[in-house]
């Protein structure tokens, strides 16, 4: 019952963010955390009843259908790396399990709060099935843990919100772009949640910041940490976890990931960046991403490597340059940069046979 009422508030406000963000801030300042818990428990009462019949036809009534919830939840984590595959899913998940256990328990939120979202507000039931309304959650639900404190309460406060707003962007993205959004909600989402936890309670629910080292194993190890790097887990293993995971939905896909992160790798390398980021895989998983993205319409070689390329500059650019964390920001602005390239390509000199 707390968990359906709790999700159902995640819902409203990613429909209503700024007026029930606001309001929250504003009670916070003006008369403490009290009449927030008063509020809020008012609030979390009249909404629940109003939305208590849906949640109930929601429940599952059988074995089968609460498989079929769980395969539609993997599917969305597989397609993270655009797979809509289950066993992709579970490889995902036990590579995440590997580079964290707070993570982990942020993804499961995700992959579950994105479908039941989309359920709930009647969103197109092809993409459901296939999970594309549960991959930006689930980047949410992972990444609020390793930015904030996960011994905080906010912190999964606001990972559930961030969860429901990013499934809401995903269908906004995709009715009204006339490109793929790829994982922008999640990005855009991400950083809104970072900056509500900081005006919140400033930097103090900061994680503590990991320990700047050089990671042993070399250059193999460095491409397979920027596999894992897609989920923000520094793991060889986990790196691997994710190829195999890929590799049982489509082994092209996996050596297109493999490809991407061994170019961007190679180029952070040649440029001469940092060792210990080189050496974490942080050059490493945006070209992965980028490479996969510019393979998926038409399998070719040029355009993913282009991508990945270009991914790997922009990297930098966020962090050193705008001060906020890229996360899969960079594999975005690379591949629609492709993208935009291919498309005057087309309209300047026509279709090439």
């Amino acid at each position: 019952m707390g968990l359906t009422i709790f999700t159902v508030v995640s819902i409203e406000g990613a429909v209503r963010h700024d007026e029930l963000f606001s309001g929250t801030a504003r009670l916070i300042r003006t008369r403490g955390s009290e009449m927030l818990g008063t509020w809020a428990v008012g609030f979390f009462i009249w909404d629940g009843r109003r939305h208590m019949g849906r949640f109930e036809s929601l429940a599952p009534r059988s074995g089968e259908d609460a498989q079929h919830a769980a395969r539609v939840a993997l599917r969305g984590v597989g397609q993270i790396m655009f797979q809509g595959h289950a066993g992709t899913g579970l490889f995902f998940l036990a590579g995440i399990a590997l580079a964290s256990p707070a993570m982990l328990a942020g993804a499961i939120l995700g992959a579950a709060i994105g479908p039941l979202v989309a359920r709930l507000a009647g969103f197109d039931r092809d993409g459901l099935e296939q999970g594309l309304y549960g991959f930006n959650s689930t980047l949410v639900g992972l990444a609020t843990p390793v930015f904030l404190k996960p011994s905080h309460p906010l912190t999964w406060l606001l990972a559930a919100a961030g969860c429901a707003a990013a499934t809401f962007l995903t269908r906004l993205a995709g009715r009204y772009l006339k490109f793929p959004a790829y994982t922008a909600p999640f990005v855009v989402t991400t950083w809104l949640v970072l900056l509500s936890a900081h005006g919140l309670m400033g930097h103090a629910i900061d994680a503590p910041a990991p320990p700047t080292v050089i990671e042993e194993g070399g250059f193999l190890s460095a491409v397979l940490r920027g596999e894992a790097e897609v989920m923000l887990g520094a793991n060889a293993l986990t790196g691997v976890l994710f190829l195999a995971g890929i590799a049982i939905s489509n082994p092209w896909h996996a050596a297109m990931a493999l490809m991407g992160s061994l170019v961007g790798t190679a180029v952070a390398v040649y440029h001469g960046d940092p060792d210990a980021p080189v050496s974490v895989g942080l050059y490493g998983y945006n070209a992965s991403l980028a490479a996969m993205a510019l393979f998926l319409p038409r399998p070719s070689l040029t355009l993913p490597l282009l991508a990945a390329v270009a991914s790997t500059p922009l990297t930098e650019f966020f962090p050193k340059s705008l001060g906020i964390p890229a996360l899969t920001a960079p594999f975005v602005v690379a591949a629609w940069l492709v993208l935009l390239a291919t498309w005057a390509e087309r309209r300047l000199f026509g279709t090439r046979d």
